[in-house]
């Protein structure tokens, strides 16, 4: 916002709105605010109240945020928990957002975008379309154990 100051109530009411259209970590909400000229002891105010009012929670985020990216991008849990890290928030939410992907329906998902995959290299050597289904699966952010046991499923039948 170029040069326009917000007082501590405006800013207030803004970020509500901004966390109300969906969940925000704190480190989006802080650079938000940033961006918009609050700094020093307004913003921390500002974070404070948002916290109290349960606008900003890092656990629910988390929890969403996995869900989401499991769900609508399909991916694994290490480019889950390697995004989350990277917005800041706690192991400990991290662990209480990875209890939100469920187990078969991980391996499902693993499965299924391997198959897809799968179909379109049908026209390479088997070597070659292994190597490419587990650079792919492993940029989705799913564990190299778990790919080679959809692997076994994928290439042991006759």
């Amino acid at each position: 916002m170029p040069n326009k100051y917000l007082s501590q109530d405006q800013a207030l009411a803004k970020i509500q709105r901004y966390c109300v259209f969906q969940d925000r970590c704190h480190a989006e909400v802080r650079s938000k605010l940033i961006e918009w000229g609050v700094y020093g002891d307004t913003l921390e105010e500002i974070l404070s109240t948002l916290i109290s009012d349960n606008f900003l929670n890092e656990e629910r985020f988390a929890r969403s945020f996995a869900r989401g990216k499991f769900r609508i991008k399909q991916w694994g849990r290490i480019r889950i928990v390697s995004e989350l890290k990277s917005r800041r928030i706690s192991e400990y939410c991290i662990r209480k957002a990875l209890t939100e992907i469920n187990e078969a329906e991980y391996q499902d998902t693993l499965l299924l975008l391997l198959q897809k995959k799968s179909a379109e290299l049908q026209t390479l050597p088997p070597a070659e379309q292994k190597q490419k289904l587990l650079r792919f699966a492993q940029q989705r952010g799913f564990e190299t154990n778990r790919i080679f046991d959809v692997f076994h499923t994928l290439f042991s039948h006759p």
